[in-house]
C-alpha cells in the first residue's frame, strides 16, 4: 500500500496544482441543486439596501474589488480583528472607508435559511456585487468558491491601487493579478456610481492641472485644502448622475472631470488608454460588454476550491 501511494501521490499533486491556481472548479451551475433558490435570496435583500440607501449599491461592488485584490476573492476582507488576528478591514485602503457589511450579513442570514451551511460568503459576495449594479448590465456569476481562513493587512496595504495611482501603477496592479489594460478601465467604470471623501481627492483638485478648473473649484468648496480639514466629506465619483449605472463616468473624463487622480489617469490625451475611454464614452454597449468580461476575469482571482478553505457560517469570523 506504501508504494503505490508514493507512485500515485506526485500526479495527484500536480492536479491540484493545476487547479488551485485556475477557475477550473468554478460554475455558474455550482449550486443549481444545493441551493436553487441562493439568486432569488440574495437579489431582493440587495435592491432594499440600495433603496434605503443609493450608494450601498457601489459600497458593496467596490467590496468585491477588494476581496479579490488580496489572497483572491475569498472573502478575507470581511474577517473581523480580534484580539488575536487582524484582518484587512484596518488596512489603510479600507480603513474608515470599505463598507456594506451589514448588507452581505443580512444575505448571509438570509441564505442560510434557505440553506444551511451550503453557499460560501466569498460566492455571497461575488453575487451581490453582480446585483448591485443596478441599471447596468447582467451576467451568469460563476460560484464554486470556498471562503479563506486567513486574511492579509499587508497585502491590503501594498496591492490595493490607491487613488493616488499613476496609470502605470494602474496597469502594473491589475496585471499582477492577472487583468488586462482593458480590464482596468473597463472595471474602474465602476466609479460611474458611489462617492468618495474628500481625503481621496483633495490632491487632484488642488495640485493637479490635468482637470476642469471651473469644476475643480466646484469641488474645492466642499473640500478643504488643509489636511485633517473636511476629510470625510463626501463628493459623487460621477458628476452627471452618481446613482445610476451607466457611461458617463467616461464622458466626464474626456472632459476633465474625473473625481479622483487616478480616474484622470486614463484620460491625458496622450495616455494609452484614451482610446478605451473614448469607445466606453461614446457606447454603452462596449463599456457594459467589457466591464461585464472584467468582473468575470477578476472573479477567476484565485478562488479557493474543492477542500480548501471553508463554509463559514458568520461571514466576519473563521469557523
Amino acid at each position: 500500500m506504501a508504494s503505490s501511494s508514493t507512485v500515485f501521490a506526485p500526479a495527484a499533486l500536480v492536479l491540484l496544482l493545476l487547479l488551485g491556481g485556475t477557475s477550473a472548479q468554478l460554475s455558474t451551475s455550482f449550486y443549481s441543486s444545493s441551493c436553487p433558490k441562493l439568486f432569488s435570496t440574495v437579489k431582493p435583500v440587495v435592491q432594499s439596501a440600495i433603496s434605503k440607501e443609493k450608494r450601498l449599491g457601489a459600497s458593496v461592488l467596490r467590496l468585491f474589488f477588494h476581496d479579490c485584490f488580496v489572497l483572491g476573492c475569498d472573502a478575507s476582507v470581511l474577517l473581523d480583528d480580534t484580539p488575536t488576528f487582524t484582518g484587512e478591514k484596518t488596512a489603510k485602503p479600507n480603513n474608515n472607508s470599505i463598507r456594506g457589511f451589514e448588507v452581505i450579513d443580512q444575505i448571509k442570514t438570509a441564505v442560510e435559511k434557505a440553506c444551511p451551511g451550503v453557499v460560501s460568503c466569498a460566492d455571497i459576495l461575488a453575487v451581490a456585487a453582480r446585483d448591485s449594479v443596478l441599471g447596468g448590465p447582467n451576467w451568469d456569476v460563476k460560484l464554486g468558491r470556498r471562503d479563506s481562513r486567513r486574511a492579509s493587512f499587508s497585502k491590503a496595504n501594498k496591492q490595493i491601487p490607491p487613488p493616488t495611482s499613476s496609470l502605470s501603477n494602474l496597469i502594473s496592479k491589475f496585471s499582477a493579478k492577472g487583468l488586462s489594460t482593458k480590464d482596468m478601465v473597463a472595471l474602474s467604470g465602476s466609479h460611474t456610481i458611489g462617492l468618495a471623501r474628500c481625503t481621496s481627492f483633495r490632491g487632484h483638485i488642488y495640485n493637479d492641472t490635468n482637470i476642469d478648473a471651473s469644476f475643480a473649484k466646484k469641488r474645492q468648496a466642499n473640500c478643504p485644502s488643509a489636511s485633517g480639514s473636511g476629510d470625510n466629506n463626501l463628493a459623487p465619483l460621477d458628476l452627471q448622475t452618481p446613482t445610476a449605472f451607466d457611461n458617463n463616468y467616461y464622458k466626464n473624463l474626456v472632459r476633465f472631470k474625473g473625481l479622483l487622480h487616478s480616474d484622470q489617469q486614463l484620460y491625458n490625451v496622450s495616455d494609452s488608454t484614451d482610446s478605451l475611454v473614448k469607445a466606453y464614452s461614446s457606447s454603452t454597449g462596449t463599456f457594459f460588454s467589457d466591464f461585464v468580461s472584467g468582473m468575470i476575469n477578476m472573479g477567476d482571482i484565485k478562488p479557493l476550491t474543492g477542500s480548501n478553505g471553508e463554509i463559514r457560517k458568520n461571514c466576519r469570523k473563521i469557523n
